[in-house]
């Protein structure tokens, strides 16, 4: 065969799995979706300091959070000021009175993992230095600090700056430096990261920032759990082990919803193989909010080695049913009522791939109660509720 069309199918077929499936990038970590916290959703800019942050490693590392696997502790916008003459990044000293080397060791110290933020326009969005011109600069500090993740936004970006470029250079920066780090990459879905991002960073936002509401459409997109639903669904073959598609941070425990929309909230980012970043007060749970986060079982279907993120199967009105394939060849399914009254779901084992004489087991995983059927599973769902199962055949 001549070498010329060799190259031209080879390149075809990678096109094709790019994207088809996405490529996962090279760097051998987040080989299941990340956990852990970022301070934004509760402390934003105004609450966000080096006594926070310790305060939070120190009750991940003795809650239970951590033998769950929750790993990071992410700061985000607000740590840094400005630049000095040489360029380099210039801390938040108020803030961060101890600097951020000591802060990494401390929470190394606790057997977890510290991340950090940036942004590749000119300034963050709260009017911090953003990274653009200083990748490799800033690259070699992070490493010199012991970062271990890198969360990079979308803000003040210059005219027709484009987007898959910007991050395939802080991409090439990270690798120069020499330490592993989870590479975020955050442009809200804007340029559908999907598409290009699985080759440069771990995982992508595939939607606009979340709001904590269950149901509150913005002008400009996303907005609460629902909106972030429909904006996850359609997308889920792009995700994979390196590379995962991002509904955006957890709100469970911050008081806009109801503690029933905050375990449809959690189940079904671990439907979609999300990563699972608490953004709440971790040193002042409430028990419903610590028995949502804890929930060893849901965790699992999350951090399935797998790592398929699941799909919607069926919409009928305000009742839906997703489902996910495991490693072990059973499912997860959730069962999802986002109406404003109790409705009974049946899930088929035809809709999810199975024959209908198979007999199943049916677990729970909020009640962790086990039951068995053939053919289907109905339930009776409360409004704004999800029943998530685990079916074994």
């Amino acid at each position: 065969m001549n070498r010329k069309l060799i190259i031209a199918l080879w390149v075809a077929v990678w096109m094709m799995g790019v994207s088809a499936t996405g490529v996962a990038l090279d760097n051998g970590l987040a080989r299941t979706p990340p956990m852990g916290w970022n301070s934004w959703n509760k402390f934003a800019c105004k609450g966000l300091n080096e006594k926070v942050v310790r305060e939070t490693a120190d009750e991940m590392a003795s809650n239970g959070m951590k033998d769950a696997g929750y790993q990071y502790v992410i700061i985000d916008d607000c740590w840094q000021t400005g630049r000095d003459a040489e360029g380099n990044i210039i801390v938040d000293a108020e803030k961060f009175p101890s600097g951020i080397k000591a802060l990494a060791d401390y929470i190394h110290s606790k057997g977890l993992k510290f991340g950090i933020y940036t942004d590749v326009g000119t300034m963050t969005c709260a009017k911090r230095p953003g990274s653009i011109g200083h990748e490799y600069q800033d690259a070699r500090q992070y490493a010199a600090w012991g970062v271990d993740y890198l969360k990079e936004d979308w803000c003040n970006t210059l005219p027709n700056q484009n987007s898959e470029s910007s991050y395939t250079l802080m991409r090439e920066a990270l690798k120069a430096s020499g330490r592993p780090i989870v590479f975020s990459i955050c442009e809200w879905g804007s340029t559908k990261p999907w598409l290009w991002a699985g080759p440069v960073g771990n995982l992508w936002r595939a939607t606009p920032d979340i709001q904590d509401c269950w149901d509150c459409k913005r002008e400009w997109g996303g907005g609460g759990v629902t909106q972030i639903l429909d904006l996850m669904d359609g997308i889920e073959s792009y995700s994979g082990p390196g590379h995962w598609n991002d509904p955006d941070m957890l709100e469970v425990g911050n008081g806009g919803m109801t503690t029933e929309e905050y375990r449809t909230h959690f189940s079904m980012w671990a439907i979609f193989s999300a990563p699972l970043l608490a953004g709440n007060d971790i040193a002042k749970m409430s028990a419903d909010t610590k028995e949502i986060l804890l929930n060893k079982e849901v965790i699992a279907i999350d951090q399935d080695a797998l790592g398929q993120q699941g799909r919607r199967v069926k919409r009928n009105g305000d009742t839906e049913i997703w489902s996910k394939q495991l490693a072990d060849g059973g499912r997860a399914v959730a069962l999802v009522n986002r109406g404003k009254a109790t409705e009974s779901i049946t899930v088929a084992w035809n809709e999810i791939g199975y024959p209908s004489t198979l007999p199943a087991t049916i677990r729970n995983l909020w009640t962790h109660k086990d039951a068995t059927a053939k053919g289907s599973f109905t339930a009776e769902v409360p409004s704004h509720g999800t029943i998530l199962v685990r079916l074994n055949f």
